[in-house]
């Protein structure tokens, strides 16, 4: 029965995600105790992606450094630069604007990868590059984000690394022990029950990070919708222009880097700048969770036309 059921997510996973992220709003107690979940509600779906992957594609892309060296100062550099100047004089509030640039300057989400494999993009482009930058990104975002929006926020660096190091370390580490003991043939087997597991980490996340927010919405109700069309807006702003940035890759690896630029790692920045920024600055990073979570499923047409049935 747990089989049936977990296979049943796999298959409709893009829509699990869609519904999910919407738990934490609709149950802030349940947000609440999710929350000391966040740290390996973000590590068990990269772990998975690993597991899911052809390894030799990835053997592929690390040997073509040029390709992975220019999508990653795409990601870390370009793209908070371009958001930047798009804000600059629109009179969009402080935190709001924080927000986007902090966003836009922060590696790709893992979940990346696993919607690549929900909708068939390139999922091995995408878990070389989720590594790339988020190895890259302790060092980038002090030096990207922060001169351009004049904050000199506290972040431990050291620290930061470690945490790092320690979430991507230990999804490889993990994924080459069950690939060993597990065997290719079971692995593929189980891809829909992988595939589940994974959804779920992810609901999870949603909802441990939307703690707080509803209390905000019932307060401040038209500035907690503002912000939340904002993050819609961001993000496929961002998809948009990063797949057209990379379309003389074809247009099925342009789309992995657009759904790579528009949805970024905002849990990576909580991390970073701990209890440091305003709440309306965190809101954003919430509320950012729900267009990651529920495009997917709106834009799975365009995937499907584009790459074909999923894996």
């Amino acid at each position: 029965m747990i089989g049936r059921a977990l296979a049943y997510v796999g298959r409709h996973g893009a829509l699990f995600l869609a519904f999910g992220v919407l738990l934490g709003l609709a149950a802030p107690p349940l947000a609440a105790a999710a929350r000391p979940l966040l740290a390996p509600a973000l590590l068990v779906p990269l772990t998975i992606a690993l597991l899911r992957l052809d390894w030799r594609a990835l053997g592929d892309y690390a040997r073509r450094p040029l390709l992975i060296g220019v999508a990653t100062v795409w990601l870390l550099a370009v793209s908070p630069l371009l958001v930047w100047l798009a804000l600059r004089g629109l009179g969009l509030p402080p935190a709001l604007e924080q927000a986007l640039v902090l966003m836009t300057a922060s590696s790709p989400v893992t979940m990346c990868a696993t919607v690549s494999l929900l909708v068939g993009l390139d999922a091995a482009l995408a878990v070389v590059v989720i590594v790339a930058t988020t190895a890259l990104v302790p060092l980038t975002l002090p030096v990207v984000a922060l001169p351009l929006l004049g904050l000199e926020l506290e972040i431990d660096l050291a620290t930061f690394m470690f945490r790092l190091a320690w979430m991507v370390g230990a999804a490889f580490a993990a994924a080459l022990v069950i690939r060993r003991f597990a065997g290719a043939e079971r692995l593929v087997r189980g891809a829909r029950a992988l595939d589940a597991i994974a959804v779920l980490s992810l609901v999870v996340f949603a909802v441990a990070i939307m703690d707080g927010v509803t209390a905000a919405l019932l307060d401040r109700p038209g500035y907690v919708l503002g912000t939340l069309v904002a993050a819609f807006a961001a993000n496929l702003a961002l998809q948009a222009v990063g797949t057209v940035a990379f379309i003389g890759l074809g247009l099925r690896r342009a789309l992995t880097v657009g759904l790579m630029t528009g949805n970024c790692n905002m849990g990576i920045v909580l991390i970073a700048l701990a209890y440091e920024a305003p709440f309306d600055t965190v809101m954003f990073f919430a509320l950012g969770q729900i267009p990651m979570y529920m495009l997917p499923a709106l834009l799975m047409p365009l995937y499907r036309r584009v790459a074909g049935p999923r894996a």
